[in-house]
């Protein structure tokens, strides 16, 4: 398959979709004959990955192929016929297969300790187990076609191309240490980076175990506009890491937002029907911890919020013992079972806390105060923050509200913040 990278000429305007379609019809046409396809896109939380489009597209240009459709859920819970429709319209359902991270992976070996460690700093020193959905080495499939956007990430520096196949449709022990070793080195370290820990160990289970299977990396960087509209900065096709390396210096072209002093009160919105739990709605946390002034407050106004973990296992965990930081989630890891075996929750509780350096109010009505303050949060109304503050007339970045400046971003996960 050929190596295909397009970037846009104009931030403003970014890719145009027959501009898009052109590489990709490109790239099919230099793959062997395609009778059948596995597509793995992300779900609706990644909507603004352009990954609806580009899917749809695919899907028309190979009208004689059986093709399934498996999103890379991680551990997130399975696309509603809703979501799907919004996001794949005009596909049938029956199309979409489901990702079940704790019963459909096969294992295909271990990275030895010796290479944690090193790359961990010796913060870490055990084999990990690489496991990944069945059907990815179902030698059926003539083509297994990734689909990602490339994007700031909290445990693996920057999202997506390889990390869609060990943790988007990997299993529990990848999906756990990857996550405990990147909370482990740092998130502050790690996001926006490339060569992350956590990207070396993926780098090197692809080279060992997946380099024989037809895989082709499509990858998109994305901006949102003042209309709110996705605007496609660039997009790539092929297997090479050179086209991650690309992308990654585009989104850091675009993706990060610097400040030239922190911030004393940010407030974020999460689109309801995106995000669900704690698990996927920390991104305001994750994306602006990097931002915030001592002492300051983060207000994440979160409707559809109802919550914490996606699944009941998770969920149960995150409740017990709350986003506290990372000394204390710590010490509860080494002394706690429940937890020591479901290193991923550990790593996400402490990836939610600020730390104890600036306040977080979570605003939902699907979870109750006593519930908010139990995991380690403020709360508020939902009634009473939308009344001081405007979602609709709100603009990205700094407002005056009612004489008190605020910083306000309407979509925390599309970029990373800090000065």
């Amino acid at each position: 398959m050929d190596k295909l990278f397009l970037k846009s000429s104009d931030s403003q305007l970014g890719l145009k979709d027959e501009q898009i379609e052109e590489l990709l019809s490109r790239a099919l046409k230099s793959c062997p004959p395609i009778k059948k396809a596995l597509f793995i896109p992300p779900d609706i939380t990644r909507s603004n990955s352009y990954a609806g489009y580009i899917t749809r597209t695919l899907y028309n240009l190979l009208p004689n192929a059986e093709i399934d459709i498996m999103p890379a859920l991680g551990t997130h819970i399975a696309m509603t016929h809703k979501e799907i429709e919004k996001m794949y319209p005009d596909i049938p359902k029956e199309r979409f297969l489901v990702h079940r991270w704790r019963q459909d992976v096969l294992k295909l070996g271990d990275i030895p300790a010796d290479f944690i460690e090193h790359v961990s700093e010796g913060k870490l020193n055990v084999s990990i187990p690489v496991e990944v959905n069945r059907r990815i080495v179902d030698p059926t499939y003539d083509i297994i076609i990734s689909i990602g956007q490339v994007v700031p990430h909290e445990v693996a520096g920057m999202s997506n191309f390889n990390k869609n196949i060990f943790v988007g449709c990997g299993g529990s022990d990848m999906i756990n240490y990857s996550h405990y070793l990147g909370a482990l080195y740092g998130m502050e370290r790690v996001m926006g980076q490339d060569n992350s820990p956590v990207h070396q160990i993926f780098d090197y289970a692809e080279n060992k175990f997946i380099s024989h299977i037809p895989i082709m990396y499509i990858l998109t960087v994305t901006t949102i506009d003042a209309n709110n509209d996705v605007l496609v900065q660039s997009v790539s096709s092929g297997r090479e890491r050179e086209l991650f390396s690309r992308s990654i210096e585009v989104s850091r072209q675009h993706n990060l937002n610097f400040l030239d002093a922190p911030l004393k009160k940010i407030v974020t919105y999460l689109e309801p029907e995106k995000f669900h739990t704690t698990w996927l709605g920390n991104k305001a946390i994750y994306r602006t911890r990097m931002a915030m002034a001592d002492g300051g407050r983060l207000i994440v106004v979160a409707p559809g919020v109802r919550g914490f973990g996606e699944d009941s296992e998770n969920d149960a965990l995150i409740r017990k013992y709350g986003y506290w930081g990372r000394d204390k989630i710590l010490s509860l890891t080494e002394n706690n079972e429940d937890l020591k075996n479901n290193l991923g929750v550990a790593a996400h509780l402490i990836h939610g806390s600020s730390e104890g350096r600036f306040d977080v109010t979570y605003v939902t009505e699907g979870l109750t105060k006593h519930e908010v303050e139990n995991a380690g949060f403020n709360y508020a109304k939902l009634d009473e923050i939308l009344s001081l503050y405007d979602i609709n007339t709100l603009k990205d970045g700094f407002n005056i509200v009612n004489g008190e400046e605020i910083f306000f971003i309407r979509n925390p996960a599309s970029g990373l913040w800090l000065c």
